[in-house]
């Protein structure tokens, strides 16, 4: 089971929109007769029903795929493909009006042509709004009018006509153009880059495949369920599955793509290809073949179809045609065989925070991943041999991951007892507990989190909290409260009767609820902190309670568990001490000004003004605000001053604040614990 905050959140839209940004391709005139006519694959037909059968049978929520929710599948699916209503006018969604309600029927029955009619009609749109950019191009540019583009489309109606569009994509065009003009090029180098860029996209909707509709199709259905249930098409499903273990199997290279070409910018350390000394940093790959086969010219393909055909299982051997980085290089062949790909660089961290009032552990836990567990456990007993003052766990910007994982990572601070209580669809209640006796760490602790610190970093926080086993700094968390589970599409017997399927991916779907030890939900609500960090906070949209068909708060019984520490006894003290602190930190005071800027500027802050002059003068404010502040960073690290921002030493860090506070914070809390906390072995604490 996962507790994930969904960082996979409409990958399937990757295809219709991710790639279109990147390294651009020579210019060529391309025509609509070359797009394909999308048709479901055989396959879709198996995959839509059982992932129907999944949806409706184990979801957690409780839901008729009837008439209505079918509407709001529909409804959905258009503002995937459109978001910012910038390619569909009223009349194209009123095409497909009468079939709005015969979507939840056609998805029981394997039927997705409705869904794939839309999405053809999609790619058509969608091209004729690049070629109108094109043409765009080769108006004159005036810069000096004072207008402004306003990118937060979301909640307007659909554009009844083509000239509303037409406006639009104007407006979208010259953004385009000034922002290249303010980087200081001229008009012919501004066509050039914009007509490589819009051809790019011309080629990519060219290369759309089936898969891309199906995808996005079962997604709109999904999303529509809850927020944090998804379709994992086989690709998809594959860097789920790889995000969660921080592995793959490959050769261990970063490939992007220029021009047509495919390029390679970096190597995992330690990889296959790192090791083969066969390959550079800038080699271009231009064939792709398997042992004991044919090589495949792959210029100009996509970026995912090639990494398809280079990945693969641990032992075999890929062919690589390769043309050298330089301009005389002759293409040659070579062979690396393919092996198990680690992520060290995900992996939580250990490093220590020097000071003169004590040496402060700080560990950042990136993620959730499959053997935190473990590596934890070696970070705490290696922290336990430095007679360290306390620990710091940054869960800033931990979406989340394994809910084993954080039960048995609480587990590592506790010396048993419950951690966190689930709720099935049955409304069965579960309490999750640590058997584990052993507790690798006793000394003082701090929590940090932030607004997007959620699922499985909440589950941690809460629990660590209610026990006052640590104090929690920073933001209101996310307010993610419920648990996902991944299943593959795929039945065990499929491999024998259909040998010959392709893979079918998977789904993530919400089975369960969380919930504190103390009973509470952080569904919505998140977990607040004992100390804010900043006596401000950012009023924006970031949040559980601000996304569509989010489950809705409620609580639950108390579990039986026992408080370690009141903490509640020094948090005034604690708390008094931090706002001292932060009142005459200069890190600080920036962070409130940037704050109180953003609150005040965030209506507007999809509008932008496409008048030079002004776009100059709003850079240079920014600029010198931020010149200034850099003057005074190097100035009490005595350094010299700059004159311009790009020339601050290559090897200068700017200050961390909320970490360095959280330190203080720490070493506060150090204070009241019994005199010995040597090797974080002390559990005696005073008041």
């Amino acid at each position: 089971m996962r507790c994930v905050f969904d960082k996979y959140r409409l990958l399937g839209l990757i295809l219709i929109a991710g790639l279109l940004f990147g390294n651009l391709a020579q210019a060529k005139n391309y025509t609509i007769d070359e797009l394909p006519v999308l048709e479901p694959d055989p396959i879709h037909d198996v995959v839509a029903r059982r992932v129907t059968n999944y949806f409706t049978q184990s979801h957690f929520r409780d839901f008729n795929l009837d008439g209505v929710f079918s509407s709001k599948i529909f409804d959905r699916y258009f503002k995937l493909l459109d978001g910012n209503k910038s390619i569909f006018i009223k009349h194209d969604i009123d095409l497909f009006r009468e079939k709005q309600t015969q979507l939840g029927q056609e998805l029981r029955n394997g039927d997705v042509k409705t869904a794939f009619d839309i999405y053809n009609l999609s790619l058509k749109k969608r091209f004729q709004r690049y070629e109108y950019a094109l043409s765009l191009l080769a108006l004159p540019m005036d810069f000096t009018v004072d207008e402004s583009i306003n990118f937060n489309r979301d909640d307007m109606a659909w554009p009844t006509t083509e000239d509303e569009l037409d406006e639009f994509w104007r407006k979208r065009v010259k953004y385009d153009e000034l922002s290249l003009a303010l980087t200081g090029k001229t008009e012919d180098e501004i066509r050039e880059t914009l007509t490589k860029r819009y051809n790019r996209i011309l080629r990519t909707l060219i290369q759309t495949k089936s898969e891309d509709a199906f995808q996005v199709f079962m997604n709109a259905f999904a999303r529509e369920i809850d927020p944090h249930t998804s379709y994992l098409a086989p690709r998809i499903k594959r860097d789920f599955d790889s995000e969660m273990s921080l592995s793959f199997e490959g050769i261990g290279a970063t490939l992007n793509q220029e021009d047509d070409y495919t390029q390679i910018v970096s190597f995992i350390t330690g990889g296959p290809a790192e090791r083969s000394k066969q390959l550079a940093i800038g080699d271009r790959i231009i064939g792709v073949g398997q042992k004991g086969k044919a090589i495949e010219d792959v210029i100009g393909w996509r970026l995912d179809d090639i990494v398809e055909k280079i990945r693969g299982p641990k032992g075999t051997i890929v062919k690589l045609e390769i043309l050298p980085t330089g301009n005389n290089s002759k293409p040659k062949i070579i062979e690396i065989t393919r092996d198990k790909i680690h992520f060290e660089d995900r992996e939580a961290k250990l490093s220590i925070n020097h000071s003169a009032r004590g040496d402060i552990g700080i560990i950042e836990i990136p993620s959730f991943y499959i053997g935190l567990t473990e590596k934890v456990s070696q970070l705490l007993i290696e922290a336990n041999q430095k007679n360290l003052q306390g620990i710091v766990i940054d869960l800033r910007n931990n979406g989340g991951g394994s809910l084993a994982e954080v039960i048995t990572l609480t587990g590592l601070f506790i010396e048993k007892g419950p951690v966190v209580q689930v709720k099935d669809n049955m409304q069965k209640l579960a309490v999750y507990d640590d058997r584990d006796d052993n507790i690798y760490y006793r000394g003082p602790m701090v929590v940090m989190v932030n607004r997007y610190s959620a699922s499985a970093s909440e589950i941690f926080s809460a629990a660590l909290q209610d026990y006052g086993r640590a104090i929690i700094v920073g933001e209101n968390t996310y307010g993610k409260g419920t648990v996902q589970t991944s299943r593959n599409i795929a039945y065990p017997i499929d491999a024998k009767i259909h040998p010959d399927w392709p893979a079918l991916g998977g789904v993530q779907y919400t089975i369960q609820k969380f919930y504190r030890i103390n009973g509470g939900s952080t569904q919505l609500k998140g977990v607040s902190p004992d100390i804010e960090m900043s006596t401000s906070q950012y009023v924006d949209e970031t949040g559980e309670r601000y996304l569509d068909n989010a489950l809705p708060w409620d609580s639950v019984s108390v579990a039986r568990y026992n408080v370690l520490f009141d903490n509640n006894a020094i948090l005034p003290e604690l708390t008094k001490r931090h706002e001292t602190r932060i009142k005459t930190d200069p890190e600080f005071n920036y962070l409130e000004e940037d704050i109180a800027e953003y609150n005040i500027k965030k209506d507007k802050q999809y509008v932008v003004s496409l008048n030079k002059t002004l776009r100059e003068d709003e850079q240079k404010q920014s600029d010198d605000k931020e010149l200034l502040r850099m003057n005074e960073r190097l100035k009490r690290e005595n350094l010299p001053e700059i004159s311009q921002l790009d020339e601050v030493p290559k090897d200068f860090k700017a200050p961390d604040a909320y970490l360095n506070e959280a330190v203080e914070i720490v070493l506060d809390l150090s204070q009241y614990y019994g005199d010995s906390t040597k090797n974080g072995q002390s559990s005696n604490i005073k008041y």
